[in-house]
């Protein structure tokens, strides 16, 4: 492709409204144009790469024996009504009205669509496992888009929809899609995660989310190096420890004036202890009643982890009233000595000795108190807190990392949360009547761009893995237009390199060299060729990786092969 026939248009500086660094450097390279608010359009160059991560994706999913369609994007409301989440799924749906005045929504996903496909089109256990997949556009009227693609309104989506006679059917399709999704991260060149993960408003019993790995990822994932445990830090558990404070002898109880010190690190600081020594109590509410929630002072409350608590499953934090009427004192001076209400402690406080706490009266502070002598043990003990780097892993093979991740896909088990719902049934081999067991598995295309970016960029710009960048290689000539032999040589060139299959883009522009150069490195094209007077004298070419720090200079009979090795190796 010459830039000439094409439509590349960059920019020096980003508009004002971008944060992120993919953001940026995807408006700055021109790969997407803003239309409105969470709305893109792909321009040339970001449309190539999303067709690169979606024919990746297409290979993978079909060698795994799943069938593609496609399901309209605008659904009728009667179905979301069966499922029950028409008015549970909330302000994120779109629901329209066509002229009939029937109620529809802009898909936001398709669980009840390839639903009843299933009930209407398979009726006996013969035709079972069967997977459907589809690469669709989703919409979801998020409250605040931000970030460009990474949360936009609209999105390309990769779904499927997996129906099983039974759960092991099941387990044997969710492993093979745990093992399909491994492959199409890898071979989209990123380094990504696998973790443990809720099911969200989804549903279903087990899932997992796959996690690009970048500093600027809005999940934290936690896990050990030295195994496979890995979970998003609103599921990851860690081994209980033993606290060093188990081995102090057991101190005199004292009240302490804190006059102003209301954080766990205000107390902490101003009685000269380390924090961790430190209980914070949290007062929440539930069906009316009023509990507390016990936490080390440098740990922080997992509300996913108290929300499977049966009894807390729709908590709220009491209001600053509540407390006062509740406990007679304000928030800040909480404590669990003296006070008649259920208790939920985390198991780590529970190996704490000699801690401070509220004295449950404004201004003052208990310290060295301790359970069994200063108050009875709770009643409840579940953890409830996020795992910290260094905690010991559940598996015990080492210690946790925390990094930050962005989601790109999910995998869910489903079981029968839609097919019971939607009466969606087959006949079995005894000949009654089953609802079949089902699996739902999630990749974000377009989201996949940002996040490579967020990955791999530098100074310069975007530093595309090399099987999703627009083209592998551009050509840049110096003074092609002025120049006989340039110009010759670097058509041979061009046009070999098209006939060996390499996609090659040739900057075939009346620019500065500095400013050909800025462009593709900003719009992160992986090989560079440039082709000058200077070289041609010496017979010669410059090569140069988008990653290397220096160019290289290859004798010009050997670069069409220097290319090739090149390029095979990647």
């Amino acid at each position: 492709m010459r830039v000439s026939q094409f439509f590349i248009s960059t920019l020096k500086e980003a508009p004002a409204e971008a944060e992120l660094i993919s953001h940026k450097l995807m408006l700055r390279a021109g790969l997407i144009k803003r239309l409105g608010s969470g709305l893109y359009t792909w321009m040339p160059l970001g449309l190539r790469v999303l067709r690169k991560i979606e024919h990746i994706v297409r290979e993978e999913m079909d060698h795994s024996g799943a069938i593609e369609l496609l399901m309209p994007a605008i659904q009728p409301a009667e179905l979301w009504q069966e499922s029950g989440r028409w008015d549970v799924f909330g302000p994120q749906m779109l629901k329209i009205k066509d002229r009939h005045e029937h109620d529809f929504c802009f898909g936001p996903t398709h669980e009840e669509v390839i639903t009843d496909i299933a009930r209407r089109e398979i009726n006996s256990y013969r035709q079972l496992p069967v997977n459907f997949y589809q690469i669709q556009t989703k919409f979801r009227d998020e409250i605040r888009p931000r970030f460009g693609v990474m949360r936009a309104r609209e999105f390309l989506m990769k779904d499927a929809y997996s129906f099983h006679a039974d759960t092991t059917s099941l387990e044997e399709t969710y492993q093979l899609m745990f093992q399909t999704y491994s492959r199409i991260f890898t071979r989209l060149g990123l380094n990504f995660r696998a973790v443990a993960a809720d099911t969200g408003a989804i549903g279903g019993s087990g899932s997992h989310e796959f996690h690009v790995l970048a500093d600027s990822g809005e999940d934290a994932i936690a896990f050990c190096s030295h195994s496979d445990y890995a979970a998003n830090i609103e599921l990851a558990t860690s081994q209980p420890s033993e606290d060093a404070s188990q081995q102090e002898p057991i101190r005199e109880i004292q009240k302490i004036h804190t006059p102003d010190q209301k954080s766990c690190a205000d107390v902490a600081e101003f009685l000269g202890i380390p924090l961790p020594k430190t209980v914070k109590t949290l007062a929440v509410t539930a069906s009316g009643k009023l509990y507390l929630l016990l936490l080390r002072g440098d740990h922080q409350l997992n509300e996913l982890k108290v929300r499977k608590i049966p009894f807390l499953a729709h908590f709220e934090m009491a209001s600053e009233d509540i407390i006062l009427r509740d406990t007679g004192t304000i928030p800040g001076f909480i404590g669990p000595l003296g006070l008649d209400m259920e208790i939920i402690a985390d198991p780590v406080v529970m190996k704490m000795r000699n801690f401070a706490c509220g004295a449950n009266e404004a201004g003052f502070h208990y310290i060295n108190v301790n359970f069994g002598r200063d108050l009875k043990k709770p009643q409840h003990v579940f953890d409830i807190r996020n795992v910290c780097a260094g905690d010991l892993s559940p598996d015990g093979k080492g210690t946790l990392e925390i990094r930050r991740g962005i989601e790109v896909g999910h995998i869910f088990k489903l079981h029968t949360k839609y097919s019971q719902l939607m009466k969606a049934s087959y006949l079995n081999a005894t000949g009654q009547l089953q609802n079949f067991e089902m699996g739902c598995y999630g990749i974000g295309i377009s989201r996949i761009v940002a996040a490579a970016i967020e990955q791999n960029h530098d100074q310069h710009g975007i530093i595309f893995p090399e099987s999703i960048a627009p083209f592998r290689l551009v050509i840049i000539p110096i003074g092609m237009h002025k120049s006989d032999q340039v110009s010759s040589e670097t058509e041979r060139l061009y046009h070999l390199f098209l006939n060996n299959g390499i996609e090659t883009l040739l900057d075939d522009r009346s620019e500065r060299p500095g400013v050909m150069f800025a462009d593709m490195e900003l719009i992160g094209i992986p090989h560079r060729i440039v082709i000058s007077d200077r070289g041609l004298m010496q017979s010669t070419v410059e090569y140069k990786g988008r990653n290397d720090q220096d160019a290289q200079t290859i004798p010009l009979h050997e670069i069409v092969s220097f290319m090739m090795a090149k390029l095979c190796t990647n």
